[in-house]
């Protein structure tokens, strides 16, 4: 069976005058979590609908576990789809929501009824075959599509924004779900969303869109880590983004120059000597009464629980810090000096 479950090589989509998605290519491996993400109007969803067969390129090769399916409409790519809105029938109970595919594709009653609890069983919805859609929870709901999209047995299970409509409690949990269904089952997912943290949480590559084009594609700990930019750098997650000189750099260690301030800091990724942008993260930043590091004064702080939060005006520009709420805590307007411990330089 092939490794790869989607091919994308050079794939168009044109809506008018606009390139919605413009010469994509990549492969996404079988079995694994890969998340589209991207700022609205990235191309993102469109990608998804390509995959899904709801448009169909204008140019270029699609392919899924080795067949193409570049012409071929939704029905026939054995593909399933969980929408945002979850597009449940609010007249049908639960049982009858997830039967209601196999009856269509010519199963008889009892086999698709006896199918559909037994993979209610399986995501913990036993119980809830006579209860209508209504009579549920926003994450219940969203384990009844996707007990309705897995029945069918897809080759791909696709996401779309799943968890927009669900407070941030149960976002959390329903993402660990979706994950450990995806992991438990083997099954090949893609899965679109516009929230970082989501991305980070649940995938093992990420997409990163922008303008119908991959800004960069990698596990979420390269494109944390290691942006290719400032646009990925400040996309996947906060980053201060400052100019700087590379005095030296060597064994993960580096001198450099920062709104005219020597500083010492961890650098990880290799980068020759001179004028460089440097993504500094948020939890990168220290702050101090004194000592090395750049001076400014604290425009703006906030208390957020577990962390706080920090404007600092700087000679380098405002930087955003947070830290932990344990650490000392500074009022708007106090002098402080900020130590990066860390920073990324990023590609011109």
């Amino acid at each position: 069976m092939a490794e790869t479950a989607i091919r994308f090589d050079s794939v168009t989509k044109t809506f008018g005058a606009v390139r919605a998605v413009d010469s994509v290519s990549f492969d996404l491996p079988r079995g694994a979590l890969v998340t589209l993400l991207g700022p609205s109007g990235c191309g993102k969803t469109t990608t998804l609908r390509l995959i899904a067969g709801l448009e169909l390129a204008d140019s270029g090769y699609i392919e899924i576990e080795g067949s193409d399916v570049t012409r071929l409409a939704a029905a026939e790519r054995r593909i399933a789809m969980v929408f945002q809105s979850y597009a449940l029938f609010p007249h049908m109970t639960v049982l009858e929501n997830v039967a209601y595919g196999l009856a269509v594709n010519g199963a008889r009653r009892a086999a698709a009824e006896a199918e559909a609890r037994a993979m209610l069983a399986s995501l913990g919805l036993e119980g809830y075959e006579a209860r209508l859609p209504a009579e549920l929870s926003g994450g219940q709901q969203q384990r009844v599509a996707v007990a309705r999209a897995l029945v069918l047995r897809p080759k791909v299970l696709l996401f779309d924004e799943p968890l927009s409509n669900l407070d941030a409690r149960l976002r959390r949990r329903v993402r660990e779900d979706i994950r450990d269904l995806q992991r438990r089952l083997g099954l090949s997912v893609v899965y679109v969303t516009h929230d970082q943290q989501e991305a980070l949480a649940v995938s093992d590559l990420v997409v990163v869109m922008r303008e119908g084009r991959i800004a960069q594609m990698g596990t979420p700990t390269e494109l944390y880590e290691e942006p290719a930019d400032a646009f990925v750098a400040d996309f996947m997650g906060e980053a201060n983004v400052l100019a700087g000189e590379i005095l030296f750099a060597e064994g993960g260690r580096a001198r450099l120059v920062v709104a005219g301030v020597e500083v010492e800091t961890a650098m990880r990724l290799a980068a020759p000597r001179g004028a460089v942008k440097l993504a500094v993260r948020p939890e990168a930043v220290t702050l101090a009464e004194n000592g090395s590091g750049i001076p400014g004064r604290v425009a703006r702080a906030a208390f957020l629980g577990q962390i706080r939060e920090y404007e600092v005006e700087t000679e380098a520009g405002t930087l955003f810090v947070t830290s932990p709420a344990a650490a000392p805590a500074y009022p708007a307007g106090a002098a402080v000096v900020c130590r990066l411990e860390r920073v990324i330089p990023l590609k011109a």
